[in-house]
C-alpha cells in the first residue's frame, strides 16, 4: 500500500485559493516615497479584478507608532516579514516607482525565488536587466 503524497505548504495554499475562487492576488512592492503611485496602481488593479496587497505603514511619515527609534526598528523588521507573507500569498508582484532600493531589491529576489512573476511600472529599474 502506497503512502499518500503530502502537499507542500505552497501547494496547499494554491489549492485553497483555487477552492475559494481567488484567482488573482497581486502584491505591490517599492519605496514608500511612491505611496501615491502605489495607491493609483492599487485602484487600477482592483478595478481589473485583482485582490491587492501593499505596504500600508509609511514609516517615512511621522506617526506615534514609530516615533521611538527602538520601537521603529523592531516595527520595520515585523513589517518586512509581513510583506514577505504578502508576497507568499500573491500570484504576482508589481514593483512601483522608478527607484529600487535594498529592501525592494530583496523583495524582488524573494518573489523570483518563489517563482512569482514580477513586473515593473518602470521596467528600466528591473534588477534582472541590470545584471544582464
Amino acid at each position: 500500500m502506497s503512502c499518500p503524497q503530502l502537499l507542500t505548504p505552497e501547494e496547499k495554499l494554491a489549492d485553497a485559493k483555487a477552492r475559494l475562487g481567488i484567482e488573482d492576488v497581486v502584491v505591490l512592492c517599492g519605496s514608500m516615497r511612491f505611496a501615491a503611485q502605489m495607491a493609483e496602481v492599487a485602484i487600477e488593479e482592483s478595478v481589473a479584478g485583482a485582490l491587492v496587497l501593499k505596504p500600508d505603514c509609511n514609516m517615512k511619515q511621522p506617526h506615534q507608532l514609530w516615533a521611538d527609534p527602538v520601537d521603529a526598528e523592531a516595527l520595520k523588521v515585523r513589517l518586512d516579514d509581513q510583506h514577505r507573507q504578502k508576497i507568499r500569498l500573491a500570484h504576482r508582484v508589481i514593483v512601483v516607482g522608478d527607484y529600487v532600493g535594498d529592501s525592494t531589491r530583496a523583495e524582488i529576489a524573494y518573489a523570483r525565488q518563489l517563482g512569482k512573476p514580477v513586473t515593473f511600472t518602470h521596467p528600466e529599474v528591473d534588477v534582472a536587466r541590470e545584471a544582464a
